[in-house]
C-alpha cells in the first residue's frame, strides 16, 4: 500500500489529547475531516499507526486534531514528531485542478528541453514561497533548478513520463 503525507504532528496542544499539526496538503478540509483516517509514522517504528479524527479545527498556522480513544496527552504524547500520511485509495476522491498534480506524479519524470535535449530527471519539489521548485538530477552536473511558473514549465505529460521546459536565462 502506498502512503502520501499530509502533515506532521510538531507538539501537544493542552491536556485533552488535542496535537498541533502543521499541514502538507492542498486538501486539509478533507484530510482532517471529522471521521477520516490518517496514518502516523512515528520514527523508529516500521509499522505505521491508525488513527481516526474525533475533532479538528484551525489554530493559527496549525490544525488541533483530537483522535478517538485518545481522551488525555498522555495517549497522544507519543505522537510528537510523527509524519500524518493518507494512503492511496484516500486520494481518489479529490479534484485536482488542470495543470495540477501530486509531488508523486511529478517526482521521476524526465526533463527535456523544447529542442528535445535530455536534461535530467525530477528528484525532489521545494516549496520555498510564491511557488515550487523542482530539483532536476542531471548525471554529471550539478542539479538544476527549475521554478514551477508557465515561462520554465511548458508541459506536463503523465503517460510519456516528461516534462517540456524552457530554460530561462539564468537558469543552467
Amino acid at each position: 500500500m502506498a502512503y502520501y503525507t499530509v502533515g506532521t504532528i510538531v507538539n501537544t496542544h493542552g491536556i485533552k489529547g488535542e496535537v498541533r499539526v502543521v499541514a502538507i496538503t492542498d486538501f486539509p478540509e478533507s484530510r482532517f475531516a471529522v471521521g477520516s483516517t490518517l496514518y502516523a509514522f512515528q520514527k523508529g517504528q516500521s509499522k505505521p499507526v491508525k488513527l481516526t479524527i474525533a475533532s479538528e479545527r484551525p489554530h493559527k498556522n496549525f490544525y488541533l486534531l483530537s483522535f478517538e480513544g485518545k481522551p488525555s496527552i498522555n495517549d497522544v504524547e507519543i505522537y510528537k514528531q510523527s509524519t500524518l500520511k493518507v494512503t492511496d485509495d484516500q486520494l481518489k476522491g479529490d479534484q485536482l485542478q488542470p495543470g495540477e498534480y501530486y509531488y508523486h506524479q511529478i517526482i521521476g519524470l524526465d526533463v527535456v528541453t523544447e529542442e528535445g535535449d535530455q536534461l535530467g530527471t525530477i528528484k525532489e519539489i521545494l516549496s520555498p514561497g510564491a511557488n515550487d521548485v523542482w530539483v532536476v538530477d542531471r548525471p554529471g552536473k550539478d542539479d538544476l533548478l527549475l521554478p514551477k511558473i508557465d515561462q520554465v514549465i511548458k508541459n506536463v505529460d503523465l503517460d510519456q513520463h516528461q516534462v517540456t521546459v524552457e530554460l530561462m536565462e539564468g537558469l543552467e
